[in-house]
């Protein structure tokens, strides 16, 4: 699987790796091609993953702010819910493209 912005590949790993997550991929923290990363200080909520972190993605100069998501500690009974922990895996939304090819 990889997340591609820009035609630049950001994050790739084996679909086995993946956590899917309410419709959302979510990668292993060593898929991340870390050049194309800044953390952000936006957080949001969720009622039963818990606060999300976010990274801006950076590629050629463009900023897509926000663009990649994580929970870096999730909410307790959540992996339970998942059944696997996903603390620091990360999602790919706001024209990040996460394809099999």
């Amino acid at each position: 699987m990889k997340a591609i912005w820009h035609n630049t590949i950001i994050a790739e790993a084996p679909k086995e790796d993946l956590i899917r997550i309410e419709g959302n991929w979510y990668f292993p923290p060593d898929a991340l091609k870390k050049e194309f990363y800044v953390d952000s200080d936006h957080h949001t909520t969720c009622p039963w993953k818990g606060e999300a972190s976010y990274f801006d993605v950076v590629v050629g100069g463009q900023t897509n702010e926000f663009g990649a998501w994580y929970y870096p500690e999730p909410k307790e009974g959540s992996v339970e819910r998942v059944k696997k922990d996903f603390a620091n895996y990360v999602a790919f939304w706001n024209g990040i493209e996460v394809s099999e090819v």
